[in-house]
C-alpha cells in the first residue's frame, strides 16, 4: 500500500510559512532586519519612476542567501524559485540577479549592514551570551576579485618616474643650447612640471607649424628640401615631448592611487598585494586582497573594517575609533595578539581611550624562556643603577649616558630613546660575543623607557589571573570566526570590486556567519 500521489489533482497553494521549520534560519534573519528602525530605510525612498521592491526584502533575502553560501547573483534569483525560505522572505516577489547585484554594492546599504551588526549585538546582550567585558581583535586576509598578474609596484613608478625626469631635464637644456625654444620660468629646479611639458609641447608645435607654412609657400625645391631637414629635429623632439605628457599623467594618477600603500592591482585599484597562506604548510603567494579586522566576543563578529594595508600594526588605532563612531562604546579590556603590540598602539589604548590592553608584544613568548633570562650578553639581564644612571655589561665596565635621541616613524609617532656608550671596549674578552660595532667603537646601548614601561605593564597584566584568563580566550574566540567564514561559509574570495562593494560584501558575509552560529545555538 501507498501513500496517496496524484499529479493530475489541483492542490491549492498553502501559506509557505508553515513549510518551516520552527528554528528555520530564516526566522531569524527575518526578526533581525525587522528590528532596524524604519529611518534607516528613508534613502531608499523615490518619488518618481516604477515603485522600488522594498530594501527590507532585499537586505533579507541576500542575507539568507549568504548563510546558505551562495553569492552569486543568479543563483540568489534562482533560490527565490526553488527555495521556500527564499520565497517566504519574498513574499512571492523574484528580482532579477541585476537588481539583486545593484542592491547589494548600493552605498546607503553600508548604513544598513551597520544596523545589522548593532541590533543584533543587542540581542546579544538581551539574551545574555555577551558579557561586554572585553573585545578580541585579530585580522585575516582575504582574495580580491582581480587578477594577480596585473600588478603595479610602486618601486618600479618611482624608478620609472625618475628616469622621465632626467630624460625630460636633459631634453629641456639640449633645446636650450640649440636655441629652439626660449627658457622657461620654472616651478622648480628639480624637475619639469606637467604644465611646463605641456607648455614646451606647444613652443615645439609652433615651430613645427611655422616649418610647415614655408615649405607651402616655397616652389624652390633646394630650399623646401633644406626646411624639411631643419624640420626633422623639432618634430622629433614633440613626439618625444608628447610621450613625456603621457607619461607623466600616467605616473601622477599612479601615485595618487598608491597612497601609503606599495602596490595595487589594475582590475581592481583598491585591492593591495598581500602574501595569501593558501595551504596547511602557510605556502603562501602574493595575490591581490584586502585586510580584514574584526571585534569579536563570544564568536560572534560584533564590528569589522577593512584595511589595504596588509600589517596589523596601524590597523588598530582606525579600528578601534570605527568601533567607537559606528557600532558600541569600548569595553574594558581591549585583547589583540603579538602583531597589535607597538609602543603607539599601548600609548593610544592605556593614555587616549583609558582602557586596559591585553596585547601582547612581539619578543613576549621569547622572554619566558630560560635560555633568554640566562643570556649575559642580553641587555635586559644587564645590571642597571638609577643613581648613576649606567648599566653594568659582563666585562663589569659601566655604560654610561650620553644623550636623548627622538625619532619619527612613518605615521608620525614620536618616540623617545635615550643612548648609553661603554666606557671602554678596547681588549674585551666577550668583543664578539657582545657587539658588532667597528674595532675602536664602543658598545653602544638605546633604550626606550616608554616601551620598556609598557611592556613591563604587559607581563603585570598577563602575569594576574583575572586577566591572563581573558587573554586565553582570545585563540577559542576570534580565530573560529575566520575558521567559519572561510570553511563552514566558503568565502574565501571577493565576489565584486571597489573597496566601497568589498565592505558591502563582508558585512553580509560576517552577518551570515553570526546567524548561522546563533541559530544552531539556539
Amino acid at each position: 500500500m501507498f501513500k496517496n500521489y496524484n499529479m493530475n489533482q489541483i492542490v491549492l497553494p498553502l501559506e509557505l510559512e508553515v513549510k518551516l521549520q520552527k528554528n528555520d534560519i530564516a526566522y531569524h534573519v527575518h526578526h533581525l532586519v525587522e528590528s532596524i528602525p524604519p529611518e534607516a530605510f528613508e534613502p531608499f525612498l523615490r518619488n518618481e519612476g516604477c515603485p522600488a521592491y522594498h530594501p527590507r526584502m532585499m537586505l533579507k533575502i541576500i542575507l539568507c542567501a549568504y548563510t546558505q553560501s551562495v553569492f552569486s547573483g543568479r543563483k540568489i534569483e534562482a533560490l527565490l524559485k526553488d527555495s521556500i525560505r527564499m520565497m517566504w522572505l519574498a513574499q512571492g516577489y523574484e528580482p532579477s540577479y541585476r537588481t539583486i547585484n545593484r542592491f547589494r554594492v548600493h552605498p546607503k546599504v553600508k548604513e544598513l549592514i551597520r544596523q545589522c551588526f548593532v541590533q543584533f549585538r543587542c540581542q546579544l546582550i538581551e539574551e545574555k551570551l555577551i558579557h561586554q567585558e572585553a573585545i578580541f581583535i585579530d585580522g585575516t586576509k582575504i582574495e580580491a576579485n582581480a587578477n594577480k598578474f596585473t600588478f603595479v609596484w610602486k618601486k618600479s613608478i618611482e624608478k620609472y618616474h625618475q628616469s622621465l625626469i632626467e630624460k625630460s631635464n636633459q631634453l629641456y637644456n639640449e633645446l636650450l643650447e640649440k636655441e629652439i625654444i626660449p627658457e622657461i620660468e620654472r616651478e622648480s629646479d628639480e624637475q619639469l612640471s606637467l604644465k611646463e611639458l605641456a607648455h614646451l609641447v606647444q613652443q615645439v608645435d609652433d615651430i613645427v607649424t611655422e616649418y610647415d607654412k614655408e615649405i607651402e609657400a616655397s616652389s624652390d625645391v633646394q630650399k623646401r628640401k633644406i626646411l624639411r631637414s631643419a624640420r626633422k629635429y623639432p618634430k622629433q623632439v614633440r613626439n618625444q615631448l608628447i610621450d613625456f605628457v603621457l607619461r607623466k599623467q600616467k605616473y601622477q594618477q599612479d601615485f595618487e592611487t598608491f597612497g601609503a600603500r606599495n602596490s595595487y592591482s589594475k582590475t581592481d585599484r583598491d585591492a593591495t598585494f598581500m602574501r595569501m597562506k593558501d595551504d596547511y604548510m602557510q605556502n603562501g603567494q602574493l595575490k591581490a586582497g584586502y585586510n580584514i579586522q574584526i571585534a569579536t566576543e563570544g564568536q560572534y563578529a560584533l564590528a569589522y573594517s577593512l584595511f589595504s594595508n596588509p600589517t596589523d600594526t596601524r590597523t588598530l588605532i582606525p579600528f578601534l575609533d570605527e568601533i567607537e563612531q559606528h557600532y558600541f562604546e569600548l569595553p574594558k579590556y581591549i585583547v589583540a595578539d603579538a602583531g597589535y603590540g607597538s609602543e603607539q598602539n599601548y600609548h593610544d589604548i592605556l593614555s587616549n581611550r583609558k582602557r586596559e590592553a591585553l596585547i601582547t608584544y612581539n619578543m613576549y613568548l621569547k622572554e619566558q624562556k630560560k635560555k633568554y633570562k640566562q643570556n649575559k650578553f642580553n641587555p635586559d639581564n644587564w645590571e642597571y643603577d638609577e643613581e648613576t644612571d649606567t648599566y653594568t655589561c659582563p666585562n663589569q665596565k659601566r655604560l654610561e649616558f650620553q644623550y636623548d635621541s627622538i625619532r619619527n616613524d612613518r605615521t608620525g609617532f614620536q618616540r623617545k630613546f635615550k643612548i648609553y656608550e661603554c666606557e671602554d671596549c678596547s681588549g674585551c674578552p666577550f668583543r664578539s660575543l657582545c657587539t658588532k660595532a667597528k674595532e675602536g667603537n664602543n658598545r653602544k646601548l638605546i633604550v626606550n623607557e616608554k616601551w620598556e614601561q609598557q611592556k613591563e605593564y604587559v607581563r603585570m597584566k598577563l602575569s594576574e589571573e583575572k586577566t591572563s584568563a581573558i587573554y586565553r580566550k582570545r585563540k577559542i574566540d576570534v580565530e573560529p570566526v575566520f575558521g567559519f567564514l572561510k570553511a563552514n561559509l566558503r568565502f574565501t574570495r571577493f565576489s565584486v570590486r571597489g573597496k566601497s562593494k568589498v565592505e558591502n560584501e563582508m558585512g553580509l558575509a560576517l552577518m551570515a556567519v553570526n546567524l548561522r552560529k546563533f541559530t544552531a545555538i539556539n
